[in-house]
């Protein structure tokens, strides 16, 4: 018996071989399918997927043999790596001085007859072999080792496009760990400025309350008022950026809650004007979701209604359908709505809209972006069906329980 010699790019061949992390692995249904059909097409008892490793040649599938590997010293396919170009086929091992004493020839599984086509990657370094085996001399044609070849092409975009998701998932792993970490910086800078902001608040409380007279109609007054209303935005904004962390890094708990109650306390907590006109025909219903996500949604919407209105009253309307696998909603206000060419724009945190003097979005409509995507499922804007000015949000959550 002659063994295989080993290839002049051995370390790199087993350096991509393990890239490709498909060593030991579990069988899988389309590598086998691959095996059946060689098998089938060059009528043989046995076909292999093969690949070389160090000191053994393991099957990634094995059609009409039990062994899930051999030693690489009795490998037939250790032989077919050494010529990468070209299928290595051996019709009668009794007679070849390389293989007719090997232990795989005179004992199970009786490897007579041996055609392996090479598998290559795209680098041309070779991992190992589909091969066809029976125990008995025989020939290809031309027709079955071109079938052979175009297999093993199969077996290769089957492992390339392994690859491909694994270092996808790694990607998409890191992705997450990072946004992670985000998350946690964004909340805890947030929450630590919290506290400076409300002692200048604090402050300039009382700067207007005890020295109110230093400042009455003076410049100073004008800018005291302005730090103030500074100060008001800053402290919301924290707000917002520590309500959009929890939505990245809390996790979604469903329970049943009444969504027209929902809206009624939202609207006590923040309508202190008595401005607020709501509509909520179809929202006496039980759903099943997240009650603080869609506390949180329709808090940012109907805040976004009420700090943008140039209407005395501010009109809402939320209708609301569900199906076999969502839930279903349109929020409209009668505000100034939002132009065409920032539908996309406003749901990225604090985008600047060209024609609204220099506002920029802030943080709710990407928080409330979030939590539907979430919740499994999407929001976008949409001119209103009566022509009338105002927005128009439709938004879909996807159904926990489709049971319930």
């Amino acid at each position: 018996m002659k063994s295989a010699n080993i290839p002049q790019n051995e370390e790199k061949r087993l350096s991509v071989l393990d890239s490709y992390k498909v060593l030991d692995t579990l069988p899988e249904e389309d590598y086998d399918a691959i095996a059946k059909i060689a098998s089938g097409i060059c009528d043989t008892p046995i076909a292999l997927i093969s690949l070389i490793d160090k000191e053994r040649q393991w099957f990634k599938s094995n059609f009409g043999l039990e062994a899930r590997h051999t030693p690489r010293e009795f490998a037939f396919c250790a032989h077919s790596i050494l010529n990468p170009d070209e299928i290595f086929v051996v019709e009668d091992a009794t007679k070849d001085e390389r293989f007719f004493d090997n232990p795989l020839t005179i004992k199970d599984p009786n490897v007579i007859f041996y055609a392996g086509a090479p598998l290559n990657t795209s680098q041309g370094v070779p991992l190992g072999t589909l091969c066809v085996i029976d125990n008995k001399p025989r020939k290809l044609n031309s027709q079955q080792k071109e079938s052979l070849k175009l297999l093993a092409s199969q077996v290769i975009s089957l492992l390339e496009l392994r690859k491909k998701n694994l270092e996808l998932e790694k990607t998409n792993t890191k992705v997450i760990q990072l946004n992670e970490q985000l998350n946690d910086f964004a909340y805890r800078l947030a929450h630590d400025l919290k506290s400076p902001i409300s002692g200048v608040n604090f402050l300039l409380e009382v700067l207007k309350s005890d020295h109110l007279n230093l400042f009455k109609e003076t410049a100073a007054e004008n800018y005291v008022n302005l730090i103030s209303s500074r100060m008001i935005y800053m402290g919301s904004l924290v707000d917002e950026i520590l309500e959009y962390s929890k939505v990245n890094t809390e996790n979604i708990v469903y329970e049943e809650f009444n969504v027209k109650n929902i809206l009624n306390s939202i609207i006590t907590n923040i309508d202190f004007e008595g401005k607020i006109l709501l509509k909520t025909d179809d929202l006496d219903v039980i759903i099943n979701s997240s009650k603080i996500g869609f506390v949180q949604i329709f808090q940012n919407l109907i805040s976004n209604s009420r700090k943008y209105s140039d209407e005395e009253k501010v009109e809402i309307q939320i209708d609301f359908v569900k199906d076999e696998n969502y839930y279903h909603f349109i929020y409209k206000d009668n505000g100034p709505g939002i132009k065409e060419k920032y539908w996309d724009k406003v749901f990225n945190m604090f985008e600047t809209l060209e024609d609204s003097n220099n506002q920029n979005t802030g943080i709710g409509l990407a928080t409330v972006k979030a939590i539907i995507k979430r919740l499994g499922g999407e929001i976008h804007l949409e001119n209103k069906k009566d022509g009338k000015k105002g927005v128009c949000f439709r938004f879909y959550t996807s159904i926990k329980d489709k049971n319930i």
